[in-house]
């Protein structure tokens, strides 16, 4: 079971949170943003092919002229040529790297199947103020010394954090948008500044509905600045009643492609961790962790690959004598599985376009197992949770380029052994 330290701040940790809103030191001016090519026009990072030094554990740098620590977590079997996702885990105020490691990085450490780096900074006096943009400079710091040493994706790169260290994820956001592919702020505010922030970066938000710490409206705030920066068309999203026990997920439809933005409103007070059905909040028994995987990974690397190295000898002479087998508008469903645990796992599907003609919408099919049901869904619009069930296309994903694919991926009770039946896929 996760375990973290923090699960609601004590009321001397509240008040200095909340008075850190009013206080002077988040108001001091911000470093310079650090030069970066545009999401989308990538290279492999300096790590790539090398014989890596940086290994898992406490690590130490200089930044800004102070001497700052942070938590590595190197993937198991670690690939120099793999390029890897990189996910930054800020911890909450009076929290500590050490207590992001040890909840699994809120989670997704333990979802990511070793495809990401994770790394979890160290806060002065234990939060982000950021003054003078010194805690971005250490993102800046930290993650060059990575990819210096490591293989990264450059257009895999994440961040979020719960409270205080939602803030400091949207100060990233702000301040980092070509840096940053997307951000999960867990019930957040302002606190860390937000220099820039008028560029697109996809964004998660996710708060309780009676926030007695930081009150739901400064969430909403943080949210509606991606809305209007990734070009979503305005909404007033629902949230659930008091008492209901549960939460809403709600996609913003309209989104520049690529930029989306997704909000989560929970029955709850406080904390990182709540549970549909409880009003006890439980790391290993969240569906925040989940959900924030699915929003990190559902974005394709566009990081480039090599190209090959020698033309081919012996190009056919002759032209294919058979045609496709497939129609134009057709399309082809893979389903693989992708993570398992005791009760439970995780599946993507791929939908591909293998003709000449792109697809404008796509249907999947498929049958599950008995015992297999879907508790949730993403990059898609499902009809039905066991036996048989239709996924649709999401908003943003349902045209489809002639040779490419898409994705989209849940995750089921159930026993994850047994791969569902009858997969097919549909376009119009």
């Amino acid at each position: 079971m996760l375990r973290r330290s923090y699960l609601l701040p004590s009321l001397a940790a509240a008040a200095l949170l909340l008075a850190a809103t009013t206080g002077g030191a988040l108001s001091g001016g911000f470093g310079a943003t650090a030069a970066a090519a545009p999401i989308g026009t990538l290279a492999a990072t300096a790590g790539c092919g090398k014989a890596p030094t940086l290994t898992s554990g406490t690590r130490t740098i200089q930044s800004s002229g102070q001497s700052r620590t942070y938590n590595l977590r190197v993937p198991d079997g670690y690939d120099r040529n793999r390029p890897y996702r990189l996910i930054f885990g800020f911890h909450w105020l009076n929290g500590s790297a050490n207590n992001v490691t040890s909840a699994g990085y809120y989670g997704l450490q333990p979802l990511s199947n070793n495809s990401a780096i994770f790394v979890a900074p160290q806060g002065l006096n234990a939060g982000w103020a950021n003054t003078n943009g010194r805690d971005l400079t250490l993102f800046d710091d930290i993650r060059q010394q990575i990819e210096n040493d490591l293989c990264v994706d450059t257009s895999q790169r994440f961040a979020l954090g719960w409270s205080y260290g939602g803030a400091m994820s949207y100060a990233v956001a702000c301040a980092r948008p070509t840096i940053i592919r997307a951000v999960t702020v867990i019930s957040g505010a302002n606190l860390s500044g937000c220099n820039g922030g008028t560029q697109p970066v996809a964004y998660f938000g996710i708060h309780g509905t009676f926030d007695s710490v930081l009150n739901i409206s400064q969430g909403r705030q943080l949210r509606d600045t991606f809305v209007r920066n990734n070009g979503c068309t305005a909404q007033s999203p629902r949230e659930p009643s008091r008492g209901s026990l549960t939460h809403i997920t709600t996609a913003y439809s309209g989104c520049r492609a690529g930029y989306p933005v997704q909000w989560a409103a929970f029955d709850g007070d406080h904390t990182p961790s709540p549970v549909d059905g409880s009003g006890s909040p439980n790391d290993s028994r969240t569906w925040t962790s989940g959900e924030i995987w699915r929003f990190f990974s559902q974005f394709a690397s566009t990081t480039p690959t090599d190209p090959p190295t020698d033309p081919p000898t012996d190009p056919p002479t002759d032209p294919p004598t058979d045609p496709p087998t497939g129609q134009p508008g057709t399309c082809v469903a893979t389903y693989r599985t992708v993570n398992t645990w005791p009760g439970g796992f995780q599946a993507e599907v791929t939908v591909a376009n293998n003709t000449s003609t792109a697809l404008n919408g796509w249907t999947v099919g498929l049958t599950l197992a008995g015992g297999q049901a879907i508790s949730s869904l993403w990059s898609g619009v499902n009809t039905g949770t066991s036996g048989s069930v239709t996924v649709r296309n999401a908003a943003y994903n349902g045209a489809v380029a002639p040779n490419a694919s898409t994705t989209f991926g849940f995750t089921a009770t159930g026993n994850g052994a047994t791969a569902p039946s009858n997969v097919t896929c549909t376009s119009p």
